[in-house]
């Protein structure tokens, strides 16, 4: 399963003044282009992390995941959570060939941890033989610093701290996250069950459907 993010996290959206405060650097700081870089990379590298760790996107934007197949062909649970909205399900043939799947056919369900597409009859779209599935989908709590919960905003800034106080370490490589930003991003982290087949999608394929 291949999962890429389609836009990216725009600049309006990282907490640049938040982080300024957080480190009380004084309104001189903004007019250093240099360091202004420095200021942008370090919330943008935090909020990766985090978001690696507890399967969240922070910031909203659009991803497409392909997989071989359902893992379930009543429901397929997505790889990052907080689902907005699905896009489009489109069916791969063997060929390159797509099809765009009824939207009639599945659902979005959403949850904080555990988003799906659940089939709307009794089974989702067949996935061609030998091909697969592309699901395009918004994921994010929303579109500004303000949307995430308190706890996942600190979480960025006392990382992202810690990254700017190691900047000048040369061959400095970051070890675990620290003590308080594990524990803020605890109750958001989410154990991955997320494999492209399951045993019910794998018998279809094997026995040819």
């Amino acid at each position: 399963m291949i999962l890429t993010e389609t836009t990216a996290v725009p600049l309006a959206a990282l907490p640049l003044a938040e982080f300024r405060d957080h480190l009380r650097l004084g309104t001189g700081f903004a007019d250093d282009a240099a360091q202004e870089a420095i200021l942008d990379s370090h919330p943008r590298a935090a909020l990766a992390a985090i978001e690696a760790r507890t399967a969240k996107a922070l910031i909203a934007r659009d991803f497409l995941w392909r997989i071989e197949d359902w893992r379930d062909p009543g429901e397929q649970a997505l790889p990052v959570a907080p689902v907005a909205a699905v896009a489009s399900v489109t069916l791969l043939d063997a060929g390159g060939g797509a099809t765009a799947a009824d939207p009639g056919q599945w659902r979005l369900v959403r949850d904080s941890h555990r988003p799906r597409l659940v089939a709307a009859g009794a089974a989702l779209p067949a996935v061609p033989l030998g091909g697969g599935v592309e699901i395009a989908f918004t994921a994010g709590f929303g579109p500004g610093w303000g949307d995430l919960p308190a706890d996942l905003r600190q979480a960025v800034l006392l990382l992202a701290a810690q990254y700017h106080e190691a900047r000048n370490e040369a061959g400095h490589a970051p070890g675990g996250m620290p003590f308080g930003v594990t524990a803020l991003i605890e109750r958001w982290r989410t154990v991955r069950v997320l494999g492209g087949r399951g045993p019910a999608a794998r018998a279809r394929r094997e026995s040819g459907r």
